[in-house]
């Protein structure tokens, strides 16, 4: 009998000068007549965080189980709900202060949401918290891809200093530690986290990379040959998938132009970053998109994204919202001021929406995208107003994912440590991990 399938490596790239474009997984990859094996469609892992705390009866469904109703902040998932796990009773213990620290409670949340340790209260350079989850899975995922890991955020990674009562900034900046004593920066310009991934011009000198953007050529354009060469030799599903994602490129690039565009306009009253678009939305889906590539392509597994910094001021315009966020957390139980976080922290589970839409809707080996992720959502903080590092808005997504069910809201006992949680995922994704920030035990899913 014979075979005319012509098997493609799986790691295989798209050159041109300065570029690289990794492929996502097409059926071409996969040997004839073999079913896909386990390592064509792995396991990913993500975390999104959100700052500043969520305003909880909103949040927290009344009945447990598998018979509740979403309430209004998780409304938005709805479409997930069989993939959704509501975990409530879980806490940062080590995000309180130890005696004698007082404040800083924004600084220690984000310090503690994926190390699960107390971080030192400095504002110098001896700053130490514990390394982070994502960082020990990026070890071992790392091995296999081109991007052990990427750490992206929405805001300036710039600040420097003391951000939070005696609290250096590095603490608030970024939620990834590679080692205690060594932060992760978190990227905001679309740009950067896209030639990061696709590659740019083998010159460092800023010149030759202004002349090579002022020439508006997509990164397809300097891989050109090699696309239609690969779309010739393969059959027509994978010639559907390769359109479809080489499409998905070049609007997350047109997108990426629009903002830099966008941003070098004159405008009142409003200062942002060169190249970030200009509302919350527009930034934050085309960093999702930028997650989703990088899913896709298997560039990396591990991936971290910070909607906001702790004590976040951003105005979020496209909900006609003139208040700054942080001060609006610090509501006094005002009704008026209530409402708008409430909005707020809507607008952000409908981004954590259109991100589990994007992974639905993306194929990956026999199933999609979100069929092999883990995704951790939520905060270090409960209650903003009173800055509550207990009873924590906690979601996981993953339902079918080792065997895990979904569509469920589990009550664990007050001050389980988050850290059990990440013990759980760890074994999961088969990383022996014994210990890991104050945790006491695995968690039950």
């Amino acid at each position: 009998m014979m075979i005319f399938k012509k098997q493609i490596p799986r790691r295989t790239f798209l050159r041109g000068v300065g570029v690289t474009l990794a492929l996502p997984l097409l059926d071409g990859m996969i040997p004839a007549f073999a079913k896909p094996p386990a390592t064509a469609s792995p396991l990913r892992l993500s975390f999104v965080y959100v700052p500043n705390g969520i305003i909880m009866d909103k949040w927290t469904p009344a009945e447990e189980g598998a018979v509740f109703q979403l309430p209004p902040t998780l409304a938005p998932l709805a479409s997930f709900r069989d993939r959704l796990l509501v975990l409530s009773g879980l806490a940062h213990n080590n995000g309180e202060a130890q005696a004698g620290e007082g404040a800083g409670d924004h600084a220690r949340a984000a310090a503690v949401f994926l190390t699960g340790a107390h971080p030192k209260k400095t504002e110098g350079f001896d700053f130490r918290t514990g390394t982070s989850i994502d960082q020990i899975a990026a070890k071992e995922l790392g091995k296999r891809t081109q991007l052990s890991s990427l750490e992206i955020g929405l805001d300036a990674n710039e600040i420097v200093g003391a951000c939070d009562c005696g609290y250096s900034c590095a603490y608030s900046n970024t939620l990834c530690w590679r080692s205690p004593t060594t932060p992760m920066p978190m990227e905001n310009h679309p740009r950067a986290v896209f030639e990061r991934m696709f590659g740019d011009s083998e010159s460092t000198d800023p010149k030759q990379r202004r002349e090579r953007l002022e020439e508006d050529r997509s990164v397809l354009d300097y891989v050109r040959q090699d696309v239609a060469r690969l779309l010739n030799g393969v059959g027509p599903g994978d010639r559907a998938k390769l359109t479809e994602y080489l499409d998905a490129v070049r609007d997350v690039e047109r997108r990426i132009l629009l903002g830099e565009e966008q941003s070098g306009r004159e405008l009142p009253s409003l200062e942002r970053p060169v190249g970030v678009p200009s509302t919350f939305t527009e930034h934050a889906k085309l960093m999702i998109d930028l997650q989703v590539l990088a899913y896709q392509t298997d560039l990396t597994r591990v991936i971290s994204f910070m909607m906001g910094r702790e004590q976040n001021t951003r105005v979020y315009t496209e909900l006609g919202i003139s208040d700054s966020y942080h001060p609006l957390t610090h509501h006094m139980h005002d009704p008026m001021k209530i409402a708008k976080v409430v909005q707020i922290d809507i607008l952000h589970t409908q981004m954590l929406a259109y991100l589990l839409d994007k992974l639905q809707s993306t194929p990956d080996g026999d199933g999609s995208l979100l069929d092999h992720l883990m995704l951790v959502y939520g905060s270090a903080i409960s209650d903003g107003n009173m800055h509550v590092h207990k009873d924590l808005p906690i979601l996981f997504v993953g339902g079918g994912v080792g065997g895990i069910k979904g569509g469920r809201h589990v009550r664990y006992p007050q001050n389980t440590p988050t850290a059990n949680l990440y013990l759980t995922i760890m074994d999961r994704l088969g990383i022996p991990v014994d210990q890991f920030g104050d945790s006491t035990a695995r968690l039950a899913l």
